[in-house]
């Protein structure tokens, strides 16, 4: 039975889960809490992939002396040997007498397997099924159930949907406040996408840089995936100077070489925005931040391949010969993009609307 203070323990363990938002990839955040006569002995969340997972740095907290305790996990812990041994193997070798968990891990190597070693083992387990703990790896939980990573796309822009003037001048639109916000989106995502044209007019580093995220010294820097059909990226783009992994995306006709970077091939004509994201599975993303200009994210868009919007509305109106912030063709009102505003928060002089993606509509 699953008292109040259990869930007090578990929303614990969730909280410790939440700071390794921006460095577990492609491990889902999970923290765990060990509590024994009413005091916590120790408590412990996953902090790098491929290190310690959560149990085990709680484990350690506590000294190791956990026997008879109950455990608070955020996620269901693992039954797997992969960077790391199975968490349920250190829970049962460390004699506790209960594993209390807010949520099931949905990747079908344990999906239940890990509850199930922990009571064959003996141990008292329950599942208390929080959506605040499914809430904190929104990407993973899709991409086993979907398929596909959770893909947000960051438009910048004025008031009346400008993002560029008629030159081409857009640096920049929004405050410093606002791009310090997206500095928080990519951090958490796993692979940032944007187009050549981007790269040609802005030459962009897309790196995380804001110091709020970084983790024992070091930055965990996403996947920098440039959509670039005829391989047009110059050898001295920023890109390849900063830290960090860059995967070029072509056409099948386009040679597929590169001197400075990793190539794949989707599509023929024009680079399949399908096969680009089928990729990224391949590659265990679980969140994704488009940073593009108005084509490649109202392609995007308009082929159905977002979850969420994040707008930043600068207040200035730029005017009619100035540029869309998107390039989606719509003729009828009925065939609009549809979406539910999720949260509309002042960013320093700016806007931030977050728009998720209405279920059942393009």
């Amino acid at each position: 039975m699953i008292t109040g203070a259990d869930l007090l323990y578990l929303r614990l363990a969730i909280e410790l889960a939440e700071r390794g938002l921006c460095t577990t990839t492609p491990n889902p955040r999970v923290g765990c809490v060990i509590v024994g006569d009413g005091q916590v002995l120790g408590r412990g969340w996953h902090q790098w992939h491929g290190q310690a997972h959560a149990e085990v740095n709680a484990i350690a907290a506590a000294g190791g002396e956990v026997a008879g305790a109950t455990v608070y996990v955020s996620l269901e812990p693992c039954c797997i040997h992969g960077k790391t041994p199975p968490c349920t193997d250190a829970l049962i070798d460390a004699k506790v007498a209960r594993v209390v968990v807010a949520t099931v891990d949905l990747d079908p190597r344990v999906n239940g397997a890990g509850l199930r070693q922990l009571s064959d083992a003996g141990i008292v387990v329950e599942n208390a099924d929080l959506e605040e703990a499914r809430a904190v790896n929104p990407g993973h939980r899709q991409r086993l159930l979907e398929g596909r990573p959770l893909i947000r796309i960051k438009i910048a822009g004025s008031l009346d949907g400008r993002g560029a003037m008629a030159s081409g001048e857009s640096q920049w639109i929004t405050g410093p406040a606002a791009r310090a916000d997206v500095q928080y989106w990519r951090a958490r995502s796993c692979a940032v996408v944007t187009g050549i044209g981007t790269v040609l007019a802005d030459d962009p580093l897309l790196t995380v840089r804001d110091e709020r995220f970084r983790v024992d010294g070091r930055f965990r820097q996403p996947l920098r995936v440039v959509v670039d059909s005829n391989l047009r990226t110059p050898e001295d783009a920023k890109l390849f100077a900063a830290e960090g992994d860059v995967l070029l995306v072509h056409t099948r006709a386009s040679g597929g070489r590169h001197p400075a970077a990793e190539c794949v091939a989707c599509g023929t004509g024009q680079v399949d925005l399908e096969g680009l994201v089928e990729e990224l599975v391949r590659r265990r993303c679980n969140e994704v931040l488009i940073e593009a200009g108005p084509k490649l994210a109202g392609a995007f868009i308009q082929q159905g391949l977002w979850d969420e919007a994040i707008v930043y509305l600068a207040p200035k109106l730029l005017g009619s010969t100035a540029r869309s912030v998107l390039e989606v063709d719509i003729e009828h009102l009925e065939d609009a993009v549809i979406g539910r505003i999720v949260d509309c928060i002042p960013i320093g002089e700016d806007l931030r609307v977050r728009l998720r993606r209405t279920v059942g509509v393009p």
